[in-house]
Order: C-alpha cells, then structure tokens, then sequence
C-alpha cells in the first residue's frame, strides 16, 4: 500500500501518456498538481497571463501532434483561460485544460474564486467534467485522453476541486485506466469503399482538378500521401492553416499567388481537411464555381457539406482516405493545359507583386519585409503568424517547408496567439529558430511573455511590422464611413525597448536593407528578440472575402 495525493495521481497520469510539459501560471488551487509534475519529471512552465498558458498548450500540440496541457487555477485563472480554449475548439487542436476549483466542502459557501466553471466550458470544448472524488483522478484525466483524440481532435476540460487535489488516496483502491493503448481508439476511421470509387470516378472525369488541402493533413501525418495524390492527378495544389508545409514550395504541384484563378476555373475541387469558411468565401461563387464538384475529406463527418454541398464526401483519416483514391484513379500521364495554364497565373502574379517586394521605399512596404523573412529563413526555422494585415501578407509571401512549421490562430482570428506559440515551438524544437512575425497591435496582447521568455531562456525572435494602427479595422472603417474609431496606436512605439528592459535583445528598423541585418543580429544574440520595423501605415491588405461575415 502506498500513499498520494490528489496532484501526483494527475502527473502520473499525464507522464503515462507522454506528458513532457505543462504550461500555467502559479495558483494556489493547482500546487498539488506541480509538486507532483516536479516528481515525475515533467516540466512546469509559467508564463504571465493564462491565455498565453493555453495558446503555448495548443502551440505544443500545432508542433508536435502531441496533446498540450495547461493548468489554470480557480475562477480568474479558468476565465483568463477562455480565449485560448475557444481557439484551440475552432482549430481543433487537441489541448487538455485542467482547472482548479473551490474546496467541494464549501461549493455554494462563496468561496475564494467559486463560480460555475463547466457551465462556461462546456459550449467550447468537446468534454467538461468535475472530479468529486480523489480516487478517481486517474481514470478522469485518461477519459479526458480519449475525449480530447478521438476523432476530430480539440480541447477538453477538467475541473479538479482543491481538496480533491490534496487529499491523499490509497493507490491499492485508485481506479486505474491502465496503459494509453488500453483506451484509446484501435485505429483510424477510414472511408467506405463505395466512396472512394465514386471519388475516384469524379477525378477520372476531372479536366480541371484543383487539390485545397488543410489542417487535418498535418494532424493525420498525411504529408506523402498528398504528394501521392497530387502527382497521380496532376492537380494544382494550395495550402492553408495548419495544412501550410505539407507540400514544400519546390514541388512543381505547389502554388500560393494563383489560387483565386485556379478556384475559380476548376470543374472539380478536393477539400482536404479545410473548411468552407470565409477563407473560401464559404463556398459560394465566385470563388468556389456553382458547377464545380466537390470531392470533401475530413476527419468528422459533421463538417463535410457545411455551407457547401460534397458529390462525395470521405469520412475519417485523410492520409488512409488519399492513398485509396489515388490507388483507385488512373496516373494521368503527361502535363494537362490546366496545369500550364495556372503556372502561367502564377508568375503573372508574382510579377504583380515584383515592384512591392523589392521596394526600396520608406517607410518600408509591408511585403519587402515578408520577403526579407522569406529570404532568411531556413527550412528548420518554425514562422508563426500574429497580426491582421502584416499576417496576410506573410502567408502571401513566406513559405514554410515542413509540415507543422507554421503556426497560426485558425478561423478562431485571435490576436496574442503568437507568444504562446513561440514559447511551445521553442520547447519542441531546442536550438532550432523560431521567429513570429507580429503586428504591432497583436504584440501588445501578450508582449510580457518575453519576459517568460527570458526566465525559461527560450531565444524566441519577433519581428513586428509596426504600422501605429490597428490596421485591418483602420483601413475598411475609412473605406466604409470615411474615418477611423479605436483603430489608431500611438507611431512608432519602441516595442524594442520593452523587450530589452525585460531582459532580451531589441532593434529598432526604419530602412529595408537593414532587415536581414537585424534578423542576423537578432539570432546571433541567443536572447529572446525583437526587431521593431516600422512599415507604411497606408499600404493596406487588399481581401476579395469579407472577414467580418
């Protein structure tokens, strides 16, 4: 017979399912579940705010398609949680948030930071329960395991009461869920046979096949059986969210600058893993064709023919559900006139963007310093996207070449995502470059986790395109009404500074050809970084969909 308390029972768990890392900052309702990460050898990280402790669980998860932990005290410390939670629902992303509670012993006594806590989480996670019983922590936190990946992957909840967490518990009378492989799913849900013949059939016919590939390409490690697909028919291929690096940018099936002409021309259109949101205009013309058909993989069938109907929609793993289809499809052999003809779109489009790209004016063009990243990175360097406009323009111009090194909020938006992020890429990926291009109003959400940065020496880079405004609002306010309202930061704020103050490397760039410099400056110096550029604040990002809808 041994002896535990209520939080080594939760880290025994957690290192059991391959736990490396938590994220949090410090509250009394969750000591116990430290002491007993300290005991298992799991690593506790603060930071300065919960929501950036939530983003770095889903940032763990978005690099490793390992699940991400975060632990939130009581009360303030759940409700500062909530932003992060709701990004990582809408994104899917697998993050498992245990919260602390009030002592059961004085639930409705108006304890310190009592309130109802499932009730709020309930509606943005795919499982919210309670734990009223010490004993019982094991078997929760594995449910919760099971909860969090089955399927379509997202965030759970687990609320552990105080006392619960303190009490001691005879480990001979705990339920124990056993090993992981126990209780997880057996395998992945794969398609029927009958829908990958119908797909197959649809792509025999397809002139003018167009592949959309997404996120749940990078959670089904399905990266090669894109590829495989995509060859065997010739199909031009365009990425977004987390799907961005399942193709590197040398493939010559990979295109970015022409995918509005090749959407808009194509007969038939392979969904992977990607949502019919606004980023595709929600599936309506002129964007998406009436007359195209729609061949949809998704890993939940309740996402296939949202907004838009599928001719054939294939339920489960993407990976399995591709290498079917391409087995079952002929190999067209040759290059169709398709395909030459969206080549041609896309040089066409990068010689629009030349003269923007390679401006030498000042302030400096937003897209030079996209290109001046893009020119920089190597493919081991993780880029993460936080900011409205300067954001669009990096997915623009700045490609990534592995799957899982781009990192951004997903349809959720959010701003702040990006320091949370970088502190999980850095963790994962130890003395590999990490870089967030930020914008400057996403920067102030949660800048103070440079100094997290810098207490858990993670030498994180940012480069902020620093525009004085809030400039995804400013420019479609004074389009609509003919001014601006709450839309306007003070110029050129020394964010440099900030961050050297709280102990990293800061710079301070108002010309182009001192970009790459910096970026060079700023890694060298191993120190958490940012290089504060300052861009024109009237070279808006030009959108064709309407964010707002």
């Amino acid at each position: 017979m041994s002896i535990t308390h209520g939080g080594w029972l939760v880290a025994k768990v957690l290192k059991r399912e391959g736990v490396e890392v938590v994220f949090t900052l410090s509250g009394g309702h969750i000591a116990a579940i430290y002491d007993g990460c300290l005991r298992e050898g799991i690593r506790v990280v603060d930071t300065r705010h919960e929501q950036a402790a939530v983003h770095a669980a889903e940032g763990w998860a978005k690099c490793t398609r390992r699940p991400g932990v975060a632990l939130l005290t009581a009360g303030p410390g759940v409700t500062d949680g909530v932003t992060g939670v709701a990004n990582a629902y809408l994104a899917g992303s697998p993050v498992l948030i245990i919260g602390g509670a009030a002592p059961l012993s004085l639930w409705d006594r108006g304890a310190l930071q009592e309130m109802n806590q499932i009730d709020l989480l309930r509606p943005i996670t795919k499982w919210a329960r309670t734990v009223h019983e010490t004993g019982r922590i094991p078997e929760y936190v594995a449910t919760a395991f099971r909860q969090m990946l089955n399927g379509k992957p997202g965030p759970v909840f687990l609320e552990i009461p105080m006392d619960v967490l303190n009490n001691l518990a005879d480990t001979d009378n705990v339920t124990d869920p056993g090993e992981p492989s126990s209780y997880r799913p057996a395998g992945p849900v794969q398609p029927t046979p009958d829908q990958i013949e119908r797909a197959a059939a649809l792509l025999e016919q397809a002139e003018r096949p167009v592949i959309m590939a997404g996120s749940a390409v990078w959670w089904c490690e399905a990266s090669e059986a894109l590829r495989e697909l995509a060859e065997r028919i010739q199909a031009p291929v365009y990425l977004n969210g987390a799907g961005r690096g399942c193709l590197p940018p040398t493939h010559p099936l990979f295109f970015s600058a022409s995918r509005r002409k090749a959407l808009e021309g194509a007969d038939t259109i392979l969904a992977i893993g990607t949502r019919m949101d606004f980023r595709l205009n929600h599936g309506r013309p002129p964007l998406i064709p009436a007359e195209a058909r729609l061949i949809w993989f998704d890993l939940a069938g309740e996402d296939i023919g949202v907004n838009r109907g599928a001719e054939v929609g294939l339920v489960g793993d993407v990976g399995i559900a591709m290498r079917q289809v391409a087995a079952a499809c002929k190999a067209y052999s040759g290059e169709r006139a398709w395909l030459r003809f969206v080549r041609q779109e896309e040089t066409k489009a990068w010689e629009r963007d030349a003269p923007a790209l390679n401006s030498d004016a000042v302030p400096i063009h937003p897209m030079r310093l996209c290109k001046e990243i893009r020119d920089f990175i190597d493919e081991e360097t993780t880029v993460i996207g936080d900011g409205g406009d300067i954001v669009s323009y990096g997915g623009r111009v700045i490609n990534v070449y592995r799957p899982g090194y781009w990192l951004d909020a997903g349809p959720m938006g959010t701003l702040g995502t990006g320091t949370g992020f970088a502190m999980a890429a850095q963790l994962a990926r130890p003395g590999k470059r990490v870089l967030i291009l930020h914008g400057d109003g996403a920067f102030g959400l949660n800048g103070m986790e440079f100094e997290s940065m810098v207490r858990h020496k993670l030498p994180v880079v940012s480069v902020i395109g620093n525009d004085g405004a809030w400039g995804q609002i400013k420019h479609p306010q004074k389009a609509l009404i003919g001014h601006a309202t709450a839309a306007e930061l003070a110029p050129g704020i020394r964010y440099d500074k900030m961050v050297e103050a709280l102990g990293g490397y800061g710079e301070l760039v108002e010309r182009p050809e001192e970009i790459r410099p910096a970026l060079e400056r700023a890694f060298a110096s191993g120190l958490p970084a940012c290089i504060n550029v300052l861009i024109d604040p009237d070279k808006p990002y030009s959108r064709s969909t309407n964010v707002a809808v």
